[in-house]
């Protein structure tokens, strides 16, 4: 699969990801920003919480992660947090396997 189709697979699959505080899905929201593939299938980019102290930032994270992973195609993640008081540690833990 080449990187748009692959990028649309992943913007399709994020779509299903909802924000349960608003009930509105995170590609919506524009919770996700600089979304790319690359030719050996790594998707990269960028979660930024809807506010600096987002008490769903983790779990929001987490399941976007999950849900790219699930992506058929997809061979690794680069995920930067971005506007989120604690960035760096969900940064970090984004990086852990699965």
């Amino acid at each position: 699969m080449n990187q748009d189709k692959l990028r649309d697979a992943i913007l399709t699959r994020l779509s299903s990801v909802i924000d349960p505080e608003t009930g509105v899905d995170v590609v919506r929201m524009r919770l996700i920003e600089n979304l790319s593939v690359d030719k050996a299938g790594v998707a990269r980019y960028t979660f930024h919480p809807s506010s600096p102290l987002c008490p769903l930032a983790v779990s929001l994270a987490l399941a976007i992660r999950d849900a790219v992973a699930e992506v058929e195609g997809i061979s690794g993640q680069e995920i930067a947090v971005e506007g989120y008081i604690k960035a760096s540690e969900l940064s970090a833990m984004l990086q852990e396997p699965a």
